[in-house]
């Protein structure tokens, strides 16, 4: 398993358009896929990153500290994929 910790940097965070985004590349992968918000008195609960109706449901805005998580057999490639995505502001900025 390999982990990151990614920031949203796009102004308008994960909503419909780079939520889908973020799904569609992640369901690219073979790997079993999580984000998770980071918190400082702990982790938040990991959802499927190939789920836009989980992905959503998390509100991740501008400045929110994620941990992106993978396990299998591309899963450097995926965190590698997703968390430039993600420092990449989905293409909003």
């Amino acid at each position: 398993m390999i982990e990151k910790n990614a920031v949203i940097v796009n102004k308008s965070g994960l909503h419909a358009r780079p939520a889908t985004e973020f799904v569609q590349l992640a369901k690219t992968f073979e790997s079993r896929i999580t984000i998770r918000r980071h918190a400082p008195a702990g982790d938040g609960a990991p959802v499927n990153a190939k789920s836009i109706v989980r992905l959503l449901a998390e509100g991740l805005t501008q400045g929110t500290q994620v941990v992106l998580s993978a396990q299998g057999p591309d899963e450097t490639a995926a965190i590698d994929a997703l968390s430039t995505l993600i420092a990449g502001g989905f293409g909003e900025q």
